[in-house]
């Protein structure tokens, strides 16, 4: 029985979630390849009849997708560039990569060839230890608080290799700036040496972190590594919840980061663009 698209991509994101890709890429994948979808169904004559994994793979329905996309018509949010602006080169580029990687897992035989990056996707090690040194030092249009954590958490992206979704779960019990040398516990068997420089941004963070608790908590500690800086929006009719007491969302922490090294830097360069590769 030929498989429709649809299962396709849910056994697709089932299998990269068995051989432990991160959540991050597992979601953008899914999210990519859920709009294409989208896009190819509703292309369709008969939108509500199902596509077929090896129809979806076609190459003119990927090619009118990527046009589509490029072009900002299949935006689901506003940008600061309006509703209708123009896709970044380098999110289409993951699009690409992604129906490619789709394409590998189908054994379809279509391939799309992958534009050269040219957004300064990675940075040599010098580029990513003069971002991070420039983050701990500079705070222009952001909070002292904001700008610490955005500081320390892109030093434990460039020093461990990790992303910001996989040290958003840390707490504090995990971070060893007293032990010699200085270290933080990633996971359960598994502990990073910190620098004298990671350590010295993880500390001020955390002192940062400890005036906002005990402002916000009145002594009580979750103990999540990275709070919010501010009381979060009441959701669904509760209380405003004060920094502190739930660990800061993945989104917030990435928004931070590109707010911040656009001002410094005049371009917006991802927390992963840090980590060697």
């Amino acid at each position: 029985m030929t498989r429709t698209a649809l299962d396709a991509i849910a056994a697709f994101l089932q299998h990269l979630h068995e051989r432990e890709f991160a959540f991050e890429t597992r979601r953008v994948r899914g999210s990519f390849l859920t709009e294409y979808l989208e896009h190819a169904q509703n292309a369709e004559a008969s939108p509500l009849t199902p596509l077929s994994a090896e129809e979806l793979m076609e190459l003119p329905r990927a090619h009118a997708w990527l046009e589509d996309a490029a072009a900002g018509r299949t935006r689901r949010r506003n940008t600061l560039s309006g509703p209708t602006a123009r896709s970044a080169d380098a999110t289409n580029r993951v699009r690409i990569i992604t129906y490619n990687v789709f394409a590998e897992y189908l054994r379809s035989p279509w391939r799309l060839e992958v534009p050269p990056n040219t957004s300064g996707e990675h940075l040599d090690p010098d580029e990513a230890d003069k971002v991070v040194r420039r983050l701990a030092a500079e705070r222009r249009g952001a909070t002292a608080a904001v700008a610490v954590r955005t500081a320390a958490m892109a030093a434990l992206v460039a020093e461990t290799g990790r992303t910001v979704a996989q040290l958003a779960t840390l707490y504090t019990d995990d971070v060893q700036l007293h032990h010699n040398p200085p270290r933080i516990l990633l996971a359960a068997d598994l502990v990073h040496p910190l620098s004298a420089d990671t350590a010295r941004v993880l500390g001020r963070w955390m002192r940062q972190r400890a005036g906002i608790v005990t402002s916000s908590l009145q002594g009580t500690d979750p103990g999540h590594l990275w709070i919010p800086t501010q009381p979060g929006r009441p959701r669904d009719g509760d209380d405003t919840p004060p920094p502190g007491l739930h660990p800061a969302a993945v989104r917030t922490l990435h928004s931070a980061h590109r707010r911040l090294v656009l001002d410094l830097l005049g371009r917006s360069v991802r927390p992963g663009a840090l980590r060697a590769r």
